[in-house]
Formats: structure tokens, C-alpha cells, sequence
């Protein structure tokens, strides 16, 4: 664990508090909440406290120094694999998770899902927590014996430098479909910022390239290798969805390769076959690889299933677009009955975006249930007027109540339909304003079938 920390909460006696400056705070104003929490030593740019302390210029840059200097010997002992791109981060990292570990190559996972070892650890407030606490977690993993993590990169974490001086042996590029523009504003800022992951390959690193997706040319460079359809090297011969998942041919650098997976979705084609791009290059050969494949499965809240009579109730992460659009074209494939679709927006978030998510609801659903995501510091009533900016579908409603909104489109469930629980997946709360209400959708999925089936008996 390192020793070095830049949240005063997160001070153990014997620590070192780093002050660190940004714009819409400043560290300097929890110095002494740091040293009541029994940091023993203070990096700031001013003051004088009552410990050992030292003056910088710059204290964000002492920090990345610090850290570099300090723990980059480690992580050079290790291979780190970071994944970028607007969809297919976590299933992808959790796939080299779960493949890696199932190996017996001791493999971490940091992500939106949270911090696993073995297994799940913790909760992360950020897809990339601040850089003190992503090495935090690497060294952790590193003093437990695991020689490999893999990493989602958000542009978040990466435009803010929560990964600053870590280095990689592989990055991975998924794909960019419209997300967080109200924060970088325009599809090239968001593409420019997703680029600073491959600028922090290692000598020996490789990039790993979807070569399908039409911002790849901002990732291509002679340390790339290409995967799709269209690439020469890891190619996507044909694919066919059945019952218990889906046949793939591939192309290997000219060797015909199939696999089985048991994953559905166009999509999750091309997410199982950056892992096997990984495992190939660490040496694992494709009969092994091949056995492995139909053991692996989604992360907790991605085509997350639950049966329920003859019915299947989805629950998904999609909260773009094109995620929204892809699992709703997914399902439709497993099933002749009706698809129901609740959802809501997220707050304080891209407001362009809510109408053309409200446009691919109501034209693949049978019906819509419009409902909350995490309104954060957003007038709910704002964000459902977004969603129905020129709307001309009457195939919705419209329930505030999440949990009642889930309830409503599990009743309409008769037989052989899908429930679409779109948004949030694996998420444990609701954000509103300063609270987070503890909420999760697969848990109220089974808490509203567990008392229709009472009622029944």
C-alpha cells in the first residue's frame, strides 16, 4: 500500500498528505483534517503546519513524481492492460479478467464495477479513482502476488490525469458513439481524449484497435495492431447467433480459427475478440483458448438475465444511443413476442442525447416505461421534457418511481416477451442531489417476482 495520499479522509497514521490544487477545490483547506487523521508529513505549496512539512512549486507534479520514482518498479513487474472507448470497456476488461484468472495468471480488475482480485473487493466512486488511489490499488494487488491488472481508461480519468505515469503493455480501443459531450463538447475532444491512453504504452507496448469503428485513425500508429471485419490481422470471417450463444470464424494473421461463445450480440463478438487478441500474445494457444471461452460470461448488470415464467427480463448498463440501440437489436433476436423498455436519463449529463434514446425506445419497443435514472442536481420534469423533444410515438408512459415503473413492465409480461431494465445495471444507488438512495435493479426485479409468486401460492 503506498504512503502518500491526497484525500485527507483516506489518512492512516504514519501517512503523507499531499495538497493538491484543482479548480473547484483546494487541498491546502483539509491540511488539518489530514494531520487529525495522523498524517505525519505535509506536501503543500504554502503554510506552515504542525508536522514535518514541505513546500513545492507544484504539488500535482511533486505527486506524479513521487509516485513514479517511488512505485513504477513494481508495475514494471507487472502487465498492465488498459481498455478506452464509449461501449464495451467493462465486458471486455472483465473478460481478461476472468479468462486471465481462470489461466491461473493472478489478474485485478479497476473499473466501473469496482476493484476485484479474485473477486469483488470494493465499489469505486470513478471509473478511474485519483491517481494516488489507482496506484493504491495496483500496488495492493501487487503485494498480494497478482502480476496482471487490467483497467478501464474513462476519458474522464484520462483528460484529468487520473492515471498519470502508469504505463501499459497493451491498450485496447473498443469504439466511440456520442457520450459525456457535455463535458468535452465536441466527438473529436472526446476521441483526442481517449488517444492519451496509447500515448502511455511501454517501449515493448501494443495498441489494440478496432479498425471497424470510424474514429480509428486517431489510434493507429506503427505500435498498433487492428481487430474487425476489416483488419488483416484479427479478422471477423462471419458470426451466427443461436440458442446458447454464438458461433464466430476468425481469421488469425491467415490461420482460419472458430470458437463457440456464449455470449449474444454483435457487439460482445468484437469484446471477445480483444480477449483473445491478449491471450495469443501472452503465449496461449487457441485450443486452450478455445476451451475456455464457453466458461466465460458477462459482468454483473450487462445482459444481466433473469427468467420469469416463460419471459426474460434483461438488465443492461446502455445508457448511450448506440448501446441502447445494440441491446435492444440483440434481444429482439431471441424472442417472436413483445419487448417492453424502461429507462431514464441520466442528469446533469448530455441533454442532445435524450430525445434520439426516447426515438430508438419507442421504435424497437413494444412499449416504453419512461422513468428516472440519477437526476443528480437536474429537474426530473426537465430531463423527461428532453426525452420527448419532438416526439410523435404514443407507445409510452410515464412512471417518476423507478421501482414501480420495473413492476409495471414486469406486469406486462405474458409469454415468451423481454423486459428491457436499461441505464443503470450493476449500480447499487440512485443519485439525487447529496443523496444516494440505495437502489439496484436486478435486486428489485427479484424482490417484485419473489412476492408475485407468494401471492400466487
Amino acid at each position: 500500500m503506498i504512503n502518500i495520499k491526497s484525500d485527507s479522509r483516506k489518512i492512516k497514521p504514519g501517512d503523507t498528505f499531499i495538497a493538491i490544487k484543482c479548480e473547484v477545490n483546494d487541498g491546502h483547506k483539509y491540511i488539518d483534517k489530514a494531520i487529525e487523521n495522523g498524517a505525519t508529513k505535509i506536501i503543500a505549496e504554502y503554510g506552515s503546519y504542525s508536522v514535518e512539512t514541505k513546500i513545492v512549486d507544484d504539488t500535482r507534479k511533486y505527486m506524479n513524481e513521487y509516485l513514479k520514482e517511488n512505485y513504477n518498479k513494481y508495475l514494471e513487474e507487472m502487465t498492465i492492460i488498459g481498455v478506452t472507448g464509449t461501449n464495451g470497456k467493462t465486458t471486455t476488461s472483465y473478460l481478461i479478467y476472468s479468462a486471465l484468472n481462470k489461466l491461473g495468471k493472478k489478474c485485478a480488475y479497476i473499473g466501473t464495477i469496482g476493484y476485484y482480485l479474485d473477486k469483488k473487493v470494493t465499489n469505486l466512486p470513478n471509473t478511474n479513482p485519483d491517481i494516488c488511489d489507482m496506484y493504491d490499488l495496483i500496488i495492493n494487488a501487487y503485494d498480494l502476488g497478482y502480476r496482471y491488472v487490467v483497467l478501464e481508461a474513462s476519458s474522464h480519468g484520462l483528460y484529468n490525469g487520473r492515471l498519470e505515469g502508469i504505463t501499459f503493455d497493451y491498450t485496447i480501443f473498443t469504439n466511440l458513439t456520442r457520450d459525456h459531450l457535455d463535458f468535452h463538447k465536441t466527438m473529436e475532444n472526446y476521441a483526442l481524449a481517449k488517444t492519451l491512453l496509447f500515448k502511455k504504452l511501454k517501449p515493448n507496448g501494443l495498441g489494440i484497435v478496432n479498425v471497424d469503428d470510424k474514429y480509428k485513425d486517431y489510434f493507429l500508429t506503427n505500435k498498433t495492431l487492428t481487430y474487425g471485419i476489416n483488419s488483416n490481422e484479427y479478422k471477423i470471417n462471419n458470426y451466427k447467433e443461436h440458442n446458447q450463444g454464438t458461433f464466430i470464424s476468425l481469421n488469425v494473421k491467415g490461420k482460419e480459427i472458430e470458437v463457440n461463445s456464449p455470449l449474444l450480440g454483435d457487439y460482445n463478438v468484437y469484446n471477445l475478440l480483444c480477449l483473445i487478441i491478449i491471450l495469443d500474445n501472452i503465449g496461449i494457444d487457441f485450443e486452450k483458448i478455445n476451451t475456455l471461452i464457453p466458461t466465460l460470461s458477462c459482468p454483473p448488470g450487462r445482459m444481466d438475465m433473469v427468467k420469469w415464467k416463460t419471459n426474460s427480463i434483461v438488465i443492461d448498463y446502455a445508457h448511450t444511443p448506440d448501446a441502447m440501440e445494440q441491446i435492444l437489436k440483440t434481444v429482439r433476436k431471441t424472442t417472436d413476442g413483445n419487448i417492453y423498455t424502461v429507462f431514464g436519463c441520466t442528469g446533469d449529463r448530455d441533454r442532445e442525447k435524450r430525445p434520439m434514446m426516447m426515438d430508438i425506445a419507442t421504435n424497437l419497443s413494444t412499449k416504453v416505461i419512461v422513468t428516472i435514472d440519477d437526476p443528480h442536481n437536474e429537474d426530473v420534469n426537465q430531463i423527461i421534457d428532453d426525452m420527448l423533444k419532438n416526439n410523435t410515438k404514443t407507445n409510452f408512459e410515464i412512471c417518476l418511481d423507478r421501482g414501480k415503473a420495473i413492476e409495471k413492465g414486469i406486469n406486462l409480461l405474458k409469454d415468451k416477451d423481454i423486459l428491457a431494465i436499461l441505464g443503470k445495471g450493476h449500480e447499487e444507488v440512485i443519485i439525487y442531489k447529496d443523496e444516494r438512495i440505495p437502489f439496484n435493479d436486478k435486486k428489485k426485479v427479484e424482490e417484485i417476482i419473489k412476492n408475485k409468486e407468494t401471492v400466487e401460492i
